[in-house]
């Protein structure tokens, strides 16, 4: 490793740092890999131990790189590639829904979804929560809010709570006709309850995926699923198999 000296550019001194960092962590560093200490780091690029810090905390909200207690910092795996189904016409639990049922309960959703789903803002809906597993990790939580128009024959199914009456919601919107889903992204950051189902810290960045279900001409259903920014890349269409080459050791998959 030779010795890099940062010259005087525009943008904050760190975020350039950052580009030099990635371009070592492309072509010097294999995944897994623990990382130089900072004062070996920090001596190496010319730079504060702050300025250091500053970017190596980039680097870890992009998911390019991983703080392990006891261990240090280490050249993160690449992301996964997380399929979010496209198909106009599959409700959320038909087919190959990589989802888990978690729980379902009957309560008031947060007024914004209440306007989404043209429902009172009193007025309790079925919401159905579900966990997705890749790898063995943990990279999605998602809440489904069904209107109760949408499931009418819910009480006759015996499915008093838990997983087994978030089964029974999916099944009743099945018996719907659907029109079309519709998808948006955004960036976002993760909230107490999603942070400690994906296993992460409150505040960190995560993708909101929200997806509105249309069946005779109303909403029937809304999915606000949450991914986890450092370990996904969200794929859409059929294939989903697009590669990012980042360097010649490191790629998307």
């Amino acid at each position: 490793m030779g010795t890099t000296q940062l010259e005087t550019v525009p943008e904050p001194k760190y975020w350039h740092l950052k580009t030099v960092l990635t371009e070592a962590l492309d072509s010097e560093f294999s995944v897994g890999e623990v990382l130089p200490n900072e004062r070996d780091l920090a001596a190496r690029f010319g730079v504060a131990r702050a300025t250091l810090r500053q970017a190596l905390e980039q680097l870890e909200l992009e998911g390019r790189l991983q703080r392990r207690r006891g261990v240090g910092t280490t050249v993160a795996p690449p992301r996964m590639g997380v399929a979010v189904g496209t198909d106009p016409h599959a409700w959320p639990g038909a087919g190959e829904d990589a989802w888990q049922p978690v729980d379902c309960a009957t309560a008031v959703p947060p007024a914004a979804v209440a306007d989404a789903l043209g429902t009172g803002r009193d007025e309790p809906v079925h919401t159905v929560r579900r966990s997705r597993v890749s790898h063995g990790r943990p990279v999605a939580a998602e809440l489904l809010y069904v209107p109760v128009s949408s499931a009418p024959d819910l009480s006759a199914i015996d499915a008093p709570s838990g997983a087994a009456r978030a089964r029974a919601v999916l099944r009743e919107l099945q018996r719907l006709e659907l029109e079309r889903r519709e998808n948006a992204v955004e960036l976002g950051s993760a909230g107490a309850e999603d942070a400690r189902e994906l296993d992460r810290l409150p505040g960190s960045p995560v993708l909101v995926v929200t997806t509105r279900f249309v069946a005779a001409g109303r909403t029937a259903a809304l999915s606000v699923a949450t991914y986890r920014a450092d370990t996904c890349r969200l794929t859409f269409g059929d294939s989903g198999d697009v590669e990012i080459h980042h360097g010649p050791q490191r790629r998307a998959s």
